[in-house]
């Protein structure tokens, strides 16, 4: 059963690739540009943490897909003063009740320098180990300033595509790619 739950996680995984999959630094800076519009228009809050982060990590098309075993992956780009300053990507591995296929982007604020820094000084950043984040949904997005913001880094989701259920055990690992 477990052998037949990998098999069916990574063809709908596979189905989903291309699209979570950048081939070239510029492909990544397009689409970071417009995961960043969009965040914005959508959610004030994101735009005003923009002009106080230390540096935004941006992963635009993350795909996730799983029956009972799951993965998820996508690359991004970490923008410091508004230029690219480096480009990563995000793999995810869960297991538990969970079924579908969704598409997403989220992007990391990284609101102190210590944090930014954590990022290039680990090899390969697993999300719940190092600095504290903040998932911002959008009951704290609103009452969210740059005044009250004092973590070190805020986390927000966008753009969510198709449908994905479950309950699981998830671990994010981010780690810095040689793209040009």
């Amino acid at each position: 059963m477990v052998g037949f739950c990998v098999i069916v996680a990574v063809i709908i995984c596979g189905a989903y690739q291309q699209t979570a999959y950048a081939d070239t630094a510029a492909e990544i800076d397009r689409e970071v540009d417009v995961a960043l519009d969009k965040l914005y228009s959508h959610q004030p809050a994101a735009k005003a943490l923009a002009a106080e982060a230390k540096g935004i990590l941006v992963f635009p098309g993350i795909v996730k897909g799983g029956l009972i075993i799951g993965g998820q992956y996508g690359e991004g780009a970490l923008r410091v003063k508004g230029k690219t300053a480096g480009y990563y990507n995000s793999v995810a591995a869960s297991y538990g009740l969970q079924a579908g296929i969704q598409k997403f982007g989220y992007a990391l604020f990284f609101m102190s320098d210590s944090a930014l820094s954590y990022l290039d000084k680990s090899d390969g950043w697993e999300i719940g180990v190092g600095p504290s984040i903040v998932v911002v949904d959008e009951g704290i997005a609103k009452s969210l300033t740059t005044t009250t913001a004092k973590s070190d880094i805020y986390a927000f989701f966008f753009d969510q595509k198709g449908l994905m259920a479950g309950i699981g055990l998830q671990g994010t690992k981010i780690t810095k790619l040689n793209k040009y």
